[in-house]
């Protein structure tokens, strides 16, 4: 729920879950085409832009100066960026790196089942991820650019 108590479309449904679309492509990079991780971080984004025009018209209507739009319409980018997309992707990508690597010493464990190890690591990794990421973003967000312009 926003702030306002009212329920946000865009954080508080299902469509939540296509901020997390690069985070499913990270896990699955081992098997299959680098195409196929681009368009999930291409999901991803798409989600950002849409919560953040979202963000951006409510600002609009409710106060309606330029200058306040720009600040939430800046926030909202950032933060969903930062959250949804570039730190979530990295941490899944390198969890999975890891895996991999680690489980690479193992010899018996043929190349097909490490991928695939690796995959569902990488899977069962992102719940744990998401909250931590969020707050964390937020900390930031509230330490640097909503300070700086006094959000």
């Amino acid at each position: 729920m926003s702030a306002t108590g009212e329920r946000d479309f865009w954080r508080d449904t299902w469509v939540r879950y296509l901020g997390y679309a690069n985070e499913v492509g990270e896990s699955f990079r081992p098997i299959v085409s680098a195409k196929a991780v681009r368009a999930s971080y291409a999901v991803a984004f798409a989600y950002t832009l849409g919560d953040t025009a979202d963000k951006s018209y409510k600002m609009l209507q409710k106060d309606g100066r330029p200058k306040r739009v720009l600040i939430e319409t800046g926030d909202a980018l950032i933060w969903q960026t930062l959250a949804s997309v570039a730190i979530p992707g990295f941490v899944i990508n390198r969890i999975c790196a890891l895996s991999h690597y680690s489980l690479a010493r193992y010899t018996r464990v043929t190349r097909g089942a490490r991928n695939w190890i690796t995959v569902g690591i990488g899977l069962i990794s992102i719940p744990f991820i998401v909250h931590p990421i969020d707050d964390g973003t937020t900390m930031i967000m509230d330490n640097t650019y909503r300070k700086w312009l006094q959000v």
